[in-house]
């Protein structure tokens, strides 16, 4: 009896992975302190957390608020946000060599998702602005599932994707996706063009880190 193909699945983290957020990020988090009274984040402060779901984020930035004043900090960078892409500012550009790569992996026949720190509504917007919403058989976002490195993003899109671990890689930018994919067991390769260095992605477990997506398309082969 033939067996059947097993699906291969590619699983991209978004912001610093797909497209370049850290414009946008970076103010709507500078709008949400000052709207707390509070000094804002340094730019390397911000991209070390981008990837992150925000009450985690918002407490690795300032551990040292109250819960209450950390969950505020959370609603004013929503809304900040929210009002940056209900007036059209929020631009997300996708990097060079990436609409390639997703063409050409589809052609190859690699099943693809996103497991992102996003909202629903923030990723489902930047993929259709771009013309790239029926690329991905599985969308995973912050809203359902608990912050990277958690691995339970990663598990519904192998389990939607209907892919085993071992067919499978996360490709992103920072260590929490190279800790996540450690911990569902799938192959780890960083992008060197996001927001960790490539030191912090070698040393949370990737096993490569691609230089451009023409490096990427060859490491996953």
């Amino acid at each position: 009896m033939t067996q059947p193909i097993a699906t291969r699945l590619a699983v991209f983290d978004c912001d610093g992975t797909l497209v370049d957020g850290q414009h946008d990020i970076q103010a709507a988090m500078v709008d949400a302190f000052r709207a707390q009274s509070l000094t804002p984040p340094s730019r390397e402060a911000v991209r070390q957390i981008v990837g992150l779901s925000l009450p985690v984020a918002m407490r690795r930035l300032r551990p040292d608020l109250e819960t209450e004043q950390q969950a505020a900090l959370v609603e004013e960078y929503k809304y900040a946000y929210r009002s940056a892409r209900d007036q059209g500012r929020i631009g997300e550009p996708l990097y060079d060599g990436i609409r390639g790569l997703l063409d050409g992996l589809r052609s190859d026949g690699w099943a693809m998702a996103v497991a992102t720190g996003k909202s629903d509504r923030g990723l489902t917007h930047c993929l259709a602005m771009h013309g790239l919403s029926d690329h991905f058989v599985s969308l995973q976002t912050a809203d359902r599932h608990p912050s990277k490195p958690h691995p339970a993003m990663l598990e519904a899109a192998l389990f939607e994707a209907a892919a085993m671990p071992q067919d499978s890689v996360m490709i992103g930018d920072t260590s929490f996706d190279m800790a996540m994919a450690r911990s569902a067991g799938v192959r780890a390769l960083g992008v060197a063009w996001g927001y960790h260095s490539v030191a912090q992605l070698m040393a949370a477990g990737a096993d490569a880190v691609a230089r451009d997506p023409e490096h990427l398309r060859e490491l996953l082969g």
